[in-house]
């Protein structure tokens, strides 16, 4: 039982950190060189370009790995009834709820900036661009889209081991698969693990490199890439609490699988285009191939060896650590209209982005961190995110303001 709970501290601490890491991603696209966001700060960054094409390659990656984890624990805790209403209360319901507050917050920003180019322009507006048709292939889920694509997963894993149970009812069959997965999830995982997501981003259309796998913001049909990449990471977390045992091998390895991904990281960004990485489709097969095998590998690797960093550093508890991983998911939810706004006042700004950056950091992070204290920890909304954990800690920090009688 202690171990088992030590791992959940490093999960723990692992999936706040790459929260975290994404406010920081967000944050930094302003700063690109080329345009490939709504706001573009007058002092451009060589190093956070670098910065966000390292933190997305493993990010969304290691991120599914936990899912993958948790929802098989979740799934035999609560039973199968319980965990679809769990999700559809954790995951569901603040999807739905948070999405018009998101998207309206972000178009609040669009009109700010609007505003501000036609001042510039003697009142002349740019022409808005054109409005989704919410449809399928062209809803803006914005970053929320990972909560939907987690939806997809979770109802696929219910349907697919339920039918696996009604054929399977003795279990041989799930047992056969523990042998294959011992192999794929073992030493060679990040390579074994990497050539689907190579297959397919070797196969995606006008693939962009630089990005990465395709995210999928703009539909409600995910990019078949994406499906792999984070399947994969998925099915391989899922796999992982089945046979826990593997995570001491995985702990073991941490610096080898960091020293194997941040290699493959650094050619493919050395491929891609130096001394500025070119943000456009490959062409060239053999090219293409060998980016996308690296950057397969790169993905995998990294989020193998930050998953095993947190099993054998970040076991123990830590009340930093356990905040920042109960405020994360408040803070993934509202940052990007806060991101964005801070972007745009401070976008004309002739200060230099390393004093820019930290201080819109330090701006996102104060208002989503405090609007979590004052209005989320010790709130309904605090234990509908959080679950009943975060019930019983308010309990317990009344009982300790309590006056003694």
């Amino acid at each position: 039982m202690t171990d088992a709970t030590e791992r959940l501290h490093g999960l723990d601490a692992l999936r706040g950190g790459m929260l975290m890491l994404g406010v920081a991603l967000h944050a930094s696209m302003s700063f690109m060189p080329i345009q490939v966001w709504v706001v573009q700060d007058t002092q451009p960054s060589l190093a956070l370009t670098v910065f966000f094409y390292a933190v997305h390659i493993f990010r969304m990656a290691a991120f599914f790995l936990i899912a993958g984890f948790f929802a098989r624990l979740a799934l035999h805790r609560r039973g199968t009834g319980g965990f679809i209403v769990d999700r559809l209360k954790r995951i569901a319901a603040p999807l739905v709820v948070f999405w018009p507050l998101v998207m309206t917050g972000m178009i609040a920003v669009l009109i700010w900036i609007g505003s501000r180019m036609a001042a510039a322009n003697n009142g002349v507006a740019p022409p808005a661009p054109p409005p989704p048709t919410f449809t399928p292939d062209n809803f803006p889920l914005g970053h929320l889209w990972f909560l939907w694509v987690l939806l997809i997963f979770y109802a696929a894993l219910v349907i697919g081991r339920g039918l696996l149970v009604a054929v399977d009812r003795q279990g041989g069959l799930r047992r056969a698969f523990d042998g294959p997965a011992r192999l794929i999830l073992g030493f060679a995982a990040p390579l074994l693990l990497a050539a689907p997501l190579a297959v397919a981003l070797f196969y995606q259309p006008n693939w962009l490199p630089f990005f990465g796998v395709p995210t999928p913001d703009m539909a409600l049909i995910p990019h078949l890439s994406s499906v792999v990449a984070y399947g994969v990471a998925f099915a391989a977390g899922y796999g992982l609490h089945r046979q826990p045992d593997l995570l001491k091998g995985v702990a073991a390895r941490w610096p080898l699988n960091l020293a194997l991904g941040a290699i493959c990281a650094v050619v493919a960004l050395w491929m891609i285009g130096q001394p500025l990485p070119a943000i456009q489709p490959v062409v060239e097969p053999v090219q293409k191939a060998t980016i996308a095998g690296l950057y397969a590998v790169a993905a995998y690797g990294l989020s193998f060896g930050l998953l095993g960093f947190a099993l054998r550093r970040l076991s123990g508890h830590s009340p930093v650590r356990r905040y920042v991983a109960d405020a994360s998911y408040w803070v993934y939810l509202i940052h990007i209209p806060v991101v964005m706004a801070l972007q745009v006042a401070m976008a004309d700004l002739a200060w230099p982005w390393p004093i820019k950056f930290p201080l819109m950091l330090a701006g996102v992070f104060a208002i989503t961190f405090g609007t979590y204290q004052l209005l989320v920890r010790h709130s309904f909304i605090g234990t509908w995110l959080n679950g009943k954990r975060a019930r019983a800690e308010r309990r317990a920090a009344r009982a300790a303001l309590a006056p003694a009688e």
